[in-house]
């Protein structure tokens, strides 16, 4: 009697996690959800670079953004150098979609504060060791912050099984998407970091999440992987 083969696990879903370029306010201001913040020029510089880097792998399935323009402006040369690629292979270009699951914190009255002003507070500290404990005032706390990011990713990785997703957000519901994939506690996710224009990449499989990168910002994605 012949054996029949087992079935091989279907192949796991790669998520690039992109964290919008520069802005005039970044590392000054906390802008939130706040209309109107567009690239600095460097932050423009930097989104040509992170969409050089992702059109290198062999293939891209979807690009998602967050609605902020910043987020949208990162996202557009990505979809231009991906599509150059498809085009070249006879492939139907993809087009940028908006998910507003990808969106930055809600940071309620805290929106457009001034860092440094905001390091003051005492409830900076709360902020940086126990932010399981904290919601913005007339905002958004960390932990719905991560349920809603981390939920966005398993419905648009669940829309492209096996495939390879591009998301376009921001720092903080990437390093609380990193830290959940990790299995690393919400409370310990300030020490991530995730710089401008960096790429974090999670393969999500059968099994747990496998964090395959953080935080890169150079050099060749082609061999991300798990191993």
């Amino acid at each position: 009697m012949a054996r029949t083969k087992p079935t091989p696990p279907p192949a796991a879903t790669l998520v690039l996690l992109v964290r919008h370029g520069q802005t005039p306010t970044t590392g000054k201001l906390l802008p939130g959800r706040a209309p109107g913040l567009h690239l600095a020029d460097l932050g423009r510089q930097q989104a040509e670079q992170a969409a050089e880097r992702i059109a290198a792998l062999a293939t891209v399935d979807a690009i998602y953004a967050s609605p902020l323009e910043r987020a949208r402006e990162t996202a557009a040369p990505i979809v231009a150098a991906v599509n150059a690629k498809r085009r070249a292979a006879q492939q139907q270009a993809l087009k940028l979609q908006i998910d507003k699951g990808l969106l930055e914190c809600d940071f309620g009255e805290w929106t457009g504060a001034e860092l440094r002003a905001l390091m003051k507070l005492p409830e900076w500290n709360t902020v940086q060791r126990a932010p399981s404990t904290f919601t913005f005032p007339g905002g958004e706390s960390f932990t719905a912050m991560q349920n809603r990011i981390v939920g966005a990713i398993d419905r648009l990785r669940a829309a492209h099984p096996g495939g390879t997703v591009v998301c376009v957000s921001h720092a903080d519901p990437i390093k609380a998407a990193v830290a959940h994939a990790m299995g690393t506690h919400i409370d310990l996710f300030q020490r991530i970091v995730i710089s401008t224009c960096s790429v974090s990449a999670i393969a999500y499989g059968m099994g747990a999440p496998v964090v395959l990168t953080v935080n890169s910002t150079g050099g060749s994605l082609a061999e991300l992987r798990p191993s």
